[in-house]
């Protein structure tokens, strides 16, 4: 995941990939929740779900980096702010209830639609931004995890991750392979 991180930043700082903000955004406070939730669900420690502790650092450290070195097409827009909103209401709802199996599974919910922004992005610009070497290493890390997730909560983090990594690594081959039209919607 070191390796990973730092060859995305690498990439990001040469304009060789232009991710969307918004999605490492709400990474960033999903898997934060998602870690918080899961160690206060179980005796569970920090090493127990290893692929949520290592996404935390990872997620946020690449949140920064878009922030800082990002183009324009990586700002935030109405549709990101709106996923946005629902990752804050997530939160407000785990602050009041603390009922962390719910609020876990909301935010695997969420960590689902956090990969939205770039799913629009590929399909209204049909151009890849993303790197394929990094999310193959973003998919092979949660099928290394699960050797040794304890907990549902930490099997049901890796699972989801598989997913939607795969889906989202089958969208940019399909971007790859079918062309560069632009779809207007």
């Amino acid at each position: 995941m070191i390796l990973l991180t730092v060859s995305y930043i690498w990439q990001l700082v040469k304009k060789e990939i232009q991710p969307a903000l918004a999605m490492w955004v709400m990474f960033s406070v999903a898997v934060g929740m998602s870690l918080i939730t899961y160690l206060a669900e179980g005796n569970f420690g920090f090493l127990d779900n290893i692929l949520n502790t290592v996404d935390v650092i990872y997620v946020f450290t690449i949140s920064v980096a878009i922030a800082i070195w990002g183009d324009k097409s990586s700002k935030i827009t109405r549709f990101d702010m709106g996923c946005l909103i629902v990752v804050g209401l997530i939160v407000v709802f785990w602050l009041f209830t603390q009922n962390h199996m719910v609020t876990n599974f909301m935010i695997q919910t969420i960590l689902v639609i956090a990969y939205f922004p770039v799913v629009k992005r590929l399909l209204e610009t049909r151009e890849n931004s993303e790197p394929f070497l990094i999310w193959i290493g973003m998919l092979i890390a949660p099928v290394l995890s699960l050797l040794s997730s304890k907990g549902l909560l930490a099997t049901v983090y890796s699972v989801r991750a598989i997913i939607c990594v795969g889906l989202l690594l089958l969208l940019m081959l399909w971007i790859e392979v079918s062309g560069k039209k632009v779809i207007r919607t």
